[in-house]
C-alpha cells in the first residue's frame, strides 16, 4: 500500500500545478470582456474577479461526479487500477494545459479532463479484457461511450450556437444604439440592462443552485419550477432602477452590467471548472480510503464511489485561494487573454496570425454572400443601416489606467449577455458544453457584427479563430492518446513509470517556462513600438522618431550577429539571425502603421511639411528588405556548405561591421534619448563606409583575377557590401528627416 500513498501525495502535489495551469486558460472566460472594454482600471477588474471565484468555490457541482462515474464505471475497477487512470489523467492535463497556456491558445479544461479520463480509463479496460480473455465487445461495459459522445456533439454545437448568437444579437444591439450609444442609453438603456441582468441573474442561479451548499433541494427544484418567474421580475426590477439612473445620474449604467457579468462567469467557473483540476485527486483520494476501510484493500472494487459525496468545504476554499493568487500574478494568464483581445479589437493593427488558403477562401465567400444579401436588400433599408451601423462614430479614448480599450462598453455587456444566455439554456436541458469555447466565440460573433473584420484584417482574425478551433478538437484528440500511453506505462512499470513521467513533467514544463519568456520578451519589444494613443501631432511624431531609434539599435544588433557568425561559419547562430529578420520587418510594419496615425494628426498641415515624415516609410522599408537579404544570403551560404572567408575578406568585413554597427547605434541613442542630432558625425561616418566598400570592391576584383576567391563567395561578399551602403544611406536620411525636431535636452 505504501506505493499507493506515495501516489495519493503525488496527486495532492498534481491538482495544486492543475489548478494553476488551469486558472491560467480559463481566466480568458471571465475576465476578457472587462479588460477589453477598460470598464475599470485592472485592479479593480481582478478584486471583482477573485471575489466572484471566491463565492464560487461553495459550489461543488460539476466534473466531480464525472471524475469518479461519469466517463467509466467504477464497479468494474480496483484501487490499484483507479489510481493508474487518475495518475495519468492528471499528468497529461498539467502538460496540455501549459503548452496550450504557452502560446496564449485559450482550451476547454472541462473537455480535456473528459477525454484523459477517457483515454486512461480505455488503456487500464483493455489490458483488463485482455487479461479476462473477453471480446473488445465488452469495453462497453467499462466505458459511458453515451457521456463521451455527448459531449462531442455539444462541442460542435455550442460553437456554431455561441457564434451566430453572439452575431445577431450584437447586430440588434448595435443598430438600437448605434456606436454612439451613450445618448441612446437615455431612451432604451433600462430595457438592456433589464434583459443583461436578468440573463446573468439567471445564470448565476441555474449554474450555481444545483450544488450550492447552502440551497436545500426543495429549494433548487423551486428556483427551476420558477425560472420565468425569477426572469421577469429582474428585468422589471433592473430595468427600471437602471432606467432612472440613465435619466437622472452621469452614471454610465453599460458599467456595472460588465462588472457583475465578470462576477457572476467568475463565479460560475470556480463553481463548475474548479473540479475539472481537484476533482480527479479527491476522487483518488476516496478510492484510497474506500479500499483502506476493506480487508482486501487491492481487490476490493470501487462501487462505493458511484455514490454521491458532499465535496470539503475548506479543501474548496483552499484551492479557490489558490486559484486568486494564481489570477493575479500569472503572466501566462495574460498571454492567453491577448489572444481573444486582438482578434476582437476594434482598429486595425499588427495581427499576430498570418492568413492561409482557408481563411482566404472564407473570407472571399462571405464577401459575395454579403455582396448578394446587400443587393438583395431595398435602397432604403440599406442605407438606414448603414448609418445605424456607421463605425466612424467610435470613440476609442484612452482609459484612466492608461491603456487603449478594445471594443466599447456596448459590445462587452452583449459578450457577457449572450455567454450566460446560452450557457444557462444548455444547462437548463442538461446539454454539456464547454464555457470556453461558448465565451471565445461569442466574442467572435460581435466582433464579425461590429465590423472588426475589416477587408484589411478579416483573412488574418479568421485564420486566428480557426487556430483556435482546430486546437479544441486537437485537445480532445492529444488528450485522449497521451493518457492512455501514460496509462499504460504507469500499469507495468509502476513506481518507475511515476518517477520518470514526474521528471518528464519538470522538464517540459521548465522548458514552456523558458519558451514562455521568451516569447513574452520579444512581445515587450514590440510593445515599446507602438505609438500610444494621443491626439496631439508634435507627441506623435516624437514618439514615431523615439520608436525609430529602438529599430536602428535592433538592426545594428541583428547585423553584428550576423557578420561574426558567418566569420566563424556557425550555421546554427546564422539560423538564429533567420528569426531575427521576421521581428524586424514587423518592427517596420509597425512603424510604418504609426507614421499613418502620425500623418493623420497632421492633416492640418501642409503637403510639403507631411511629406518629409511620409518618406520614412521608404526608408525604414528600405533598411528592413537591406538586413534581410544580407542574413539570408548568408545563412543560405553557409548553410550549403560553400566556401568561408579568407582572412583578408574577413578583416576586411570587420571594419565594415565596426562602421555600420557604430552608424546604427549611435544615430539610435541620437533618436532614443533625443539628444541633438550630430548629422556631420554621421554623414563622415557614411563616406568613410563608401570609401571602404571601393576599396574593397578592387580588392575583391583582384582576389576574383587571381582565383582566390570562388564566384558564390563573391556574389556573398558583394551582397554585404551592397546592402551595408544601403542601410547606411537610408540611415542617414532618416536622420536627415528627423535632426530638425529635437532639442538639446
Amino acid at each position: 500500500m505504501d506505493i499507493y500513498l506515495f501516489s495519493i501525495c503525488v496527486l495532492i502535489c498534481l491538482a495544486v500545478c492543475d489548478l494553476i495551469v488551469g486558472v491560467v486558460n480559463d481566466a480568458v472566460n471571465f475576465l476578457n470582456s472587462s479588460i477589453g472594454s477598460r470598464v475599470a482600471p485592472r485592479h479593480v477588474i481582478m478584486i471583482i474577479a477573485s471575489l466572484g471565484m471566491l463565492a464560487g468555490v461553495t459550489f461543488s457541482s460539476g466534473m466531480m461526479e464525472v471524475a469518479r462515474k461519469g466517463i467509466f464505471h467504477p464497479k468494474y475497477f480496483v484501487m490499484p487500477e483507479l489510481i493508474t487512470i487518475f495518475l495519468a489523467v492528471m499528468l497529461t492535463d498539467i502538460i496540455l494545459l501549459d503548452v496550450f497556456n504557452t502560446f496564449g491558445l485559450p482550451t476547454s479544461t472541462t473537455v480535456s479532463i473528459v477525454f484523459e479520463l477517457l483515454g486512461a480509463a480505455v488503456a487500464v479496460s483493455l489490458i483488463k479484457i485482455y487479461n479476462a480473455g473477453d471480446g473488445l465487445l465488452s469495453l462497453a461495459d467499462y466505458i459511458n461511450t453515451g457521456k463521451a459522445l455527448a459531449i462531442i456533439s455539444g462541442i460542435l454545437l455550442s460553437i456554431v450556437i455561441a457564434f451566430c448568437s453572439g452575431a445577431v444579437i450584437q447586430f440588434i444591439a448595435r443598430t438600437v444604439f448605434t456606436f454612439d450609444y451613450r445618448k441612446r442609453l437615455k431612451r432604451f438603456g433600462g430595457v438592456w440592462a433589464g434583459l443583461s441582468l436578468a440573463a446573468i441573474t439567471y445564470f448565476i442561479l441555474i449554474k450555481g443552485a444545483k450544488g450550492a451548499s447552502f440551497l436545500t433541494p426543495e429549494s433548487v427544484g423551486w428556483i427551476k419550477t420558477h425560472a420565468w418567474t425569477i426572469m421577469a421580475v429582474g428585468f422589471g426590477f433592473f430595468g427600471v432602477m437602471f432606467q432612472l439612473l440613465a435619466v437622472y445620474s452621469k452614471i454610465d449604467i453599460l458599467k456595472p452590467i460588465v462588472l457583475v457579468g465578470t462576477f457572476a462567469l467568475a463565479m460560475a467557473f470556480a463553481g463548475n471548472d474548479l473540479v475539472n483540476f481537484i476533482g480527479v485527486p479527491l476522487a483518488g483520494l476516496n478510492a484510497y480510503d474506500i479500499a483502506s476501510a476493506s480487508r482486501d484493500p487491492l481487490r476490493v472494487t470501487m462501487e462505493a464511489l458511484q455514490r454521491p459525496i458532499q465535496s470539503n468545504t475548506f479543501l474548496l476554499l483552499i484551492a479557490g485561494t489558490i486559484m486568486v493568487v494564481t489570477l493575479w500574478v500569472s503572466r501566462k494568464a495574460r498571454t492567453v487573454s491577448a489572444t481573444e483581445l486582438g482578434l476582437g479589437r476594434q482598429e486595425e493593427g499588427v495581427e499576430r496570425f498570418g492568413s492561409s488558403a482557408l481563411s482566404r477562401n472564407i473570407v472571399r465567400l462571405s464577401h459575395t454572400m454579403f455582396s448578394l444579401a446587400n443587393r438583395l436588400t431595398p435602397v432604403p433599408v440599406r442605407r438606414a443601416i448603414s448609418r445605424r451601423l456607421d463605425s466612424g462614430a467610435y470613440s476609442c479614448a484612452v482609459s484612466k489606467d492608461g491603456e487603449i480599450p478594445s471594443f466599447d462598453l456596448l459590445r462587452a455587456s452583449v459578450n457577457l449577455f449572450v455567454a450566460s444566455a446560452v450557457v444557462s439554456f444548455a444547462t437548463s436541458l442538461k446539454l454539456p458544453l464547454s464555457t470556453t469555447y461558448v465565451t471565445f466565440m461569442v466574442s467572435m460573433g460581435t466582433s464579425l457584427s461590429d465590423q472588426a473584420w475589416g477587408r484589411e484584417s478579416a483573412v488574418y482574425r479568421v485564420n486566428g479563430v480557426l487556430t483556435v478551433i482546430s486546437g479544441w478538437f486537437l485537445t480532445a484528440l492529444v488528450a485522449f492518446s497521451v493518457s492512455l500511453l501514460f496509462a499504460l506505462v504507469i500499469y507495468y512499470f509502476k513506481l518507475a513509470a511515476i518517477l520518470g513521467l514526474l521528471v518528464l513533467l519538470i522538464t517540459l514544463v521548465w522548458h514552456s517556462y523558458r519558451l514562455h519568456s521568451k516569447r513574452a520578451k520579444e512581445q515587450r519589444a514590440v510593445e515599446v513600438l507602438r505609438l500610444e494613443k494621443t491626439d496631439d501631432a508634435e507627441t506623435a511624431v516624437h514618439a514615431s522618431f523615439e520608436q525609430t531609434g529602438h529599430f536602428l539599435k535592433e538592426v545594428g544588433d541583428s547585423l553584428a550577429l550576423c557578420f561574426e557568425a558567418a566569420f566563424s561559419e556557425d550555421r546554427h547562430r546564422l539560423r538564429d539571425a533567420t528569426t531575427w529578420t521576421d521581428k524586424i520587418q514587423k518592427w517596420a510594419n509597425i512603424i510604418i502603421s504609426n507614421t499613418f496615425e502620425t500623418l493623420f494628426l497632421l492633416r492640418s498641415d501642409s503637403v510639403d511639411n507631411t511629406q518629409q515624415y511620409a518618406k520614412t516609410m521608404r526608408f525604414i522599408q528600405g533598411i528592413a528588405e537591406s538586413h534581410r537579404d544580407m542574413i539570408k544570403r548568408s545563412y543560405v551560404h553557409f548553410e550549403n556548405c560553400h566556401e568561408g572567408f579568407s582572412e583578408d575578406q574577413k578583416e576586411e568585413l570587420r571594419r565594415i561591421k565596426t562602421y555600420l554597427t557604430r552608424l546604427l547605434w549611435n544615430t539610435s541613442i541620437m533618436l532614443t534619448k533625443r539628444k541633438k542630432v550630430d548629422y556631420d558625425y554621421v554623414d563622415n561616418q557614411k563616406r568613410r563606409l563608401e570609401d571602404l566598400v571601393n576599396e574593397f570592391d578592387k580588392n575583391q576584383i583582384k582576389r576574383i583575377q587571381d582565383a582566390e576567391s570562388k564566384t558564390r563567395l563573391s556574389i556573398l561578399f558583394y551582397g554585404l557590401l551592397e546592402n551595408s551602403v544601403k542601410i547606411a544611406e537610408q540611415t542617414e536620411d532618416l536622420l536627415d528627416i528627423f535632426r530638425e525636431s529635437f532639442t538639446v535636452k
